[in-house]
């Protein structure tokens, strides 16, 4: 079994619980499943330009010292995000010859690689240095092979994976009073940061422009309210409409209480990766709509979900208002459940298994 360390510049902590939360599911599944993981992260954001740069120096510094004093031991690194996560694991393989895969997932190409050609340049280097490179979706893996010329052969699509036996569906009735959510009301849901690029304000105009219609509608906005001054304006702007709440992040567990509680996930983002927060609804037996924007036009195709144009509120409530009127019972039609077994997190784990076992580094018997 080969010794993996994961470098990750997101890791939750008691005080960031939803910090890359994704990258540590995957990481506890990838433990469960027996494989040997070393876990080098940032646990917070840093405020400001100083507290971030001096957050990733910390992080680098230990990074390195970790495979300095291990690469004896250490098969392969895995680095979530291109740059600069990359950059550590692009390191290691210089100094000490250990391989690596890079995760890429969708922040890293579509913002940080975009923000200096400097930057971009050593995005390219550790995407073509890398054994291979795994997007978290199809339009990630056609900028990859299109823009930073990576051979097809070397970029893999896989998601960061559902935990089936947390994210299903459970009785409505039942999770609803145990959240204290109202029975006999239709419940959208958002789950994600309250930010501008989440497609938040876009959203509030959407659902008050379906009150006007629909009398028992009730609007829950799940997520971390680090941005102070943008959520100051969210709520000024829902002002003292009742139909809409906004609740702080909830555990994995809970979340799944509310994902099975919904009717219907709305993910109005302006660019998503990926979209994972879309396929624990579908997990869970809600419907979802969502943006036309990044991976969710390939996870939710042929009737999955309902898709809408972004930056649109018009588009939006009118696609939530088809996914109101929409009849079909809570159990998933046949090409849903073919999606969330796509991307159940025991199929993705025996794939990052494979990937390790063929691009890992031959150790010596001890």
């Amino acid at each position: 079994m080969p010794k993996v360390v994961v470098f990750s510049n997101m890791y939750p902590s008691a005080e960031h619980p939803t910090f890359g939360i994704f990258v540590r599911n995957q990481v506890e599944q990838l433990k469960n499943d027996g494989v040997d993981v070393k876990v080098i992260a940032i646990h917070d954001p840093g405020k400001g330009k100083i507290g971030k740069i001096t957050n990733y120096l910390s992080w680098g510094m230990q990074s390195l010292l970790y495979v300095l004093q291990h690469k004896k031991k250490v098969s392969i690194t895995h680095a979530h995000y291109a740059f600069p996560t990359g950059m550590v694991s692009l390191l290691a393989k210089k100094l000490w010859k250990i391989p690596y895969v890079v995760t890429v997932h969708g922040g890293d190409l579509d913002k940080m690689a975009k923000k200096s050609e400097r930057i971009a340049k050593f995005t390219k280097r550790i995407l073509q240095e890398s054994s291979m490179v795994i997007t978290v979706g199809e339009k990630l893996r056609n900028d990859v092979i299109t823009d930073y010329g990576i051979a097809p052969s070397k970029v893999e699509i896989m998601s960061m994976g559902v935990d089936t036996s947390v994210f299903k569906p459970m009785a409505q009735e039942e999770v609803r009073l145990l959240l204290d959510v109202p029975l006999n009301e239709r419940v959208v849901l958002f789950v994600g940061n309250v930010i501008e690029a989440k497609g938040v304000m876009e959203l509030i105009d959407a659902f008050t422009q379906l009150q006007e219609t629909y009398d028992d509608l009730l609007l829950y906005i799940v997520g971390s309210q680090k941005d102070q001054r943008f959520t100051a304006e969210a709520k000024e702007k829902v002002g003292n409409n009742s139909g809409i709440r906004f609740k702080e992040p909830v555990s994995q567990t809970e979340l799944a209480k509310w994902m099975s509680a919904t009717d219907i996930l709305v993910l109005p983002s302006y660019h998503e990766g990926f979209g994972l927060v879309a396929l624990e609804a579908l997990a869970s037996g809600a419907k979802v709509v969502a943006t036309n924007v990044g991976g969710l036009p390939y996870l939710l195709k042929d009737d999955v979900g309902t898709l809408v144009e972004p930056r649109n509120a018009q588009a939006l409530a009118a696609g939530l208002e088809e996914a109101l009127a929409n009849e079909v019972t809570r159990e998933q039609h046949e090409v849903t459940q073919q999606v969330i077994q796509q991307h159940s997190s025991t199929v993705i784990v025996q794939r990052l298994n494979d990937i390790y076992e063929q691009n890992g580094k031959d150790l010596p018997n001890e």
